[in-house]
């Protein structure tokens, strides 16, 4: 692995972090004070911290190293987490993003902005308050490149067998703790296995603990074997550290906070001026670590492979493998049972490995292709077989079972949850508030609900649109909202929940609802619609999505141009989805999309329609039934009605509404399927006769050829034969008199 394959780990877990910091922050700011909630948000901004520094990044360690302070005085209960001080931690984290992507990316961050937020997180970690529009003269200062540490010669063990360690961390950092009389600790600290899978490095913890005290290490290696028998993911040292500091024993068990799992810890106060040490075996060892300047672009998270190798550059020469041998026999009895215990936690613990994206969709694409390949060779078999009851055709039937359970497998590696998206949405809330000087908050509800990464990565466009129109047009002022009897703080939900087979995403909000007579005066001032144009409410309140669009007086930097819900109506539609309005003057509105959970396959009823062969997904059938002309009842003048079960639904003729045949057909000599759609309610769906029921591989029609009002997408069908799969909302929506050409007009001049 190269260095830029482990850099790429490095950013990919800071995502993670990342995610982890600020959820975690809305956690606090909603109220919750859980310790574990807290030590997790600190534990994100430690890690990147961490990392950050190994690989050189001092722009973001110095930010980190600030925003962990603060957040170190709200883990000791010395700073109350309110609003306030919640306002700056969000602003804050989200600069250590825009940090992280630009040590990535190459790019940089604007350093007022930096320094602003480092004076106002210094201010709440010293008890102060910045008053508002205060700013911060200077930036943070950064930790300086090192030079290589010194090595002192090798002095005489004591008693004990500990030899005392030539080392200085001011490579590190500028800013040492100044000598004082304050009270001594003895520290033991000795490593386990685990703690260097975990991502810790036993270097970077001493480095962090001078940080507190002047303190002085000793090194045991006694455990450490020759070279022939060492072991790169085994841990040999273990170090005496003598450190005083006024934070007390509390405070040096914070610096090994995240590693105590994994690791031996004594700590011990000093009571007199020569303690007694612990007897045990030591071979001295000088401890060299101008060592790590060798490795200093390495991660965070140096292996024990690591540690080891820069101990025997130091110590090859100095340990004897006789003397290692029986060192080493001892402490195996001693750590025996511990790493027994390891061992099993980690086979309890679940294991996952990361997989480059270009792998997983190959695998997509290849699925489908044998999902197409079986779909021909079962309808050879078909048609070469009348009885059905060959040894082919068993095997086959067979062949189908576990291409199924293949594509099944192969979609749930891709399906992912929603929270990513969804965090990045708190972002945008804040920003845009922030500019426009309104209060919003922003819940959401059902983060872990899965849907492919396909459909994930095009969510964040429509998703930032629609974000940035509730809270510019959706919620009003502070001052407006006050005065209808409202909360001064407004609220934007988003939600997303599976039903049938799809995922809805619902974003709603509790401000004025849309102005109707304002949208359609708009659209009549955009020659949109005509001065005389007789719409229903749901028509007018569509029209935002026509595009070029837009109720905003004046260009500004969130809204004006028109080019926003368009967007939002094209990109959703791309993914096979729809999206409706629904919306209540002063009480706000709610946008829903329907999306399917996969673009790649899925099930459905392939019927004939009008000569032309369709495919109707079958998460939208509810039931299928042969009318009878009893059952079947007129309606106006060209509609009709289907009694089911004592109920009536309308009766939709589908080679009539995309135009398929200029006149209706008989119902009686087709069948109807009954469907549910989103906003449309059931409708039953007359088609000519179905052939069967089969999976099939989606291919997108934006993509190959152009969008068909009607139709979602197309397929390859056994024989070869591409079928078109049916929009069933599309289909509905034309029966409640939406017209398809005018929905294809609309598209066209998107």
């Amino acid at each position: 692995m190269d260095m830029n394959e482990i850099k790429e780990i490095f950013f990919q877990e800071c995502e993670e972090q990342l995610a982890e910091l600020e959820s975690g922050l809305l956690k606090l700011n909603d109220g919750d004070r859980d310790p574990e909630t807290v030590n997790a948000v600190f534990r994100a901004v430690h890690s990147i911290k961490g990392g950050a520094g190994a690989f050189g990044l001092d722009d973001l360690v110095a930010f980190a190293h600030v925003f962990e302070t603060t957040l170190d005085c709200v883990r000791s209960n010395k700073l109350e987490p309110d609003q306030d001080v919640l306002k700056v931690m969000l602003k804050s984290a989200d600069v250590l993003a825009d940090l992280t992507n630009a040590a990535r990316d190459g790019g940089s961050v604007e350093e007022g902005r930096t320094r602003g937020l480092v004076k106002e997180l210094e201010a709440l970690a010293n008890g102060e308050k910045l008053a508002p529009g205060s700013s911060a003269s200077e930036p943070a200062s950064a930790p300086k490149a090192a030079a290589p540490a010194a090595v002192a010669a090798p002095a005489p063990t004591d008693d004990s067998g500990f030899q005392p360690v030539a080392f200085s961390f001011g490579d590190f950092e500028d800013d040492t703790v100044p000598m004082m009389e304050t009270p001594s600790f003895d520290v033991v600290f000795k490593p386990q296995t685990s703690l260097y899978t975990k991502g810790n490095e036993s270097a970077l913890l001493l480095r962090d603990l001078s940080r507190i005290g002047e303190m002085s290490i000793n090194c045991d290696m006694t455990a450490l074997p020759s070279l022939e028998n060492l072991e790169p993911e085994t841990a040999y040292f273990q170090w005496k550290i003598s450190i005083k500091t006024d934070k007390g024993a509390a405070g040096i068990r914070t610096v090994f906070e995240f590693a105590e799992w994994d690791c031996d810890l004594e700590i011990s106060e000093v009571v007199s001026e020569t303690p007694a040490e612990e007897e045990l075996p030591m071979i001295p060892v000088p401890f060299d670590l101008s060592v790590l300047d060798e490795v200093e672009e390495e991660p965070a998270i140096l292996s024990a492979a690591a540690e080891e190798t820069i101990a025997a550059k130091t110590v090859a020469t100095a340990v004897a493998a006789t003397e290692v041998s029986r060192s080493v026999s001892a402490a195996a009895e001693k750590k025996e049972a511990p790493a027994a215990a390891a061992a099993a936690a980690n086979a309890s613990a679940g294991q996952t490995i990361r997989v480059d994206l270009d792998r997983v969709d190959r695998l997509i694409n290849l699925v489908g292709e044998l999902v197409i390949n079986q779909a021909m060779l079962s309808q050879s078999v078909i048609e070469n077989d009348a009885t059905g009851t060959s040894a082919v055709n068993m095997g086959l039937e067979e062949l189908q079972q576990l291409t199924r359970e293949i594509q099944d497998s192969v979609m749930a590696i891709r399906a992912q949850p929603v929270k990513p998206v969804f965090q990045r949405m708190s972002r945008i809330v804040r920003e845009v508030a922030d500019m426009i000087g309104k209060q919003i908050r922003l819940i959401t509800e059902g983060e872990n609900t899965e849907v492919d990464k396909t459909v994930i990565d095009k969510l964040a466009e429509p998703l930032t649109h629609m974000i940035r129109n509730a809270v510019d047009h959706g919620i009003e002022t502070p001052e407006k909202r006050e005065a209808a009897g409202k909360n001064p703080e407004g609220t934007v939900k988003l939600t997303a929940k599976h039903r049938s087979g799809r995922i809805l995403i619902e974003l709603a909000d509790d401000g004025a609802g849309i102005n109707r007579e304002r949208v359609r005066q708009k659209a009549i001032d955009n020659d949109l619609i005509a001065a005389d144009a007789n719409l229903t409410d749901e028509e007018i309140d569509n029209l935002i999505f026509a595009p070029g669009f837009s109720t905003a007086d004046k260009i500004s930097d969130i809204s004006g141009r028109g080019v926003g819900m368009d967007v939002v109506k094209r990109s959703i539609q791309a993914l096979g989805g729809r999206i409706s309005i629904t919306s209540r003057p002063g009480l706000g509105s709610t946008f829903t999309m329907s999306l399917p959970l996969t673009l790649a396959v899925l099930d459905g009823m392939v019927v004939t329609v009008a000569g032309q062969t369709l495919v109707v997904p079958l998460t939208a059938i509810v039931e299928t039934l042969q009318p009878e002309a009893v059952n079947i009842h007129s309606f106006g003048s060209n509609q009709r009605l289907i009694s089911i079960r004592n109920s009536f639904c309308p009766l939709v003729d589908v080679g009539r509404i995309l135009n398929f045949r200029n006149t209706q057909a008989n119902p009686v000599d087709g069948v109807a399927l009954l469907v549910e759609s989103e906003g449309g309610g059931q409708r039953a769906l007359m088609v000519d006769a179905i052939q069967g029921q089969r999976q099939v591989v989606i291919k997108s029609l934006e993509a190959n050829y152009t969008h068909v009002p009607g139709i979602a997408a197309a397929t390859i069908l056994g024989d070869g034969r591409v079928a078109l799969i049916l929009d069933v909302d599309a289909v509905v929506g034309a029966s409640r008199g939406q017209s398809l050409k005018q929905e294809m007009s609309l598209a066209a001049a998107g």
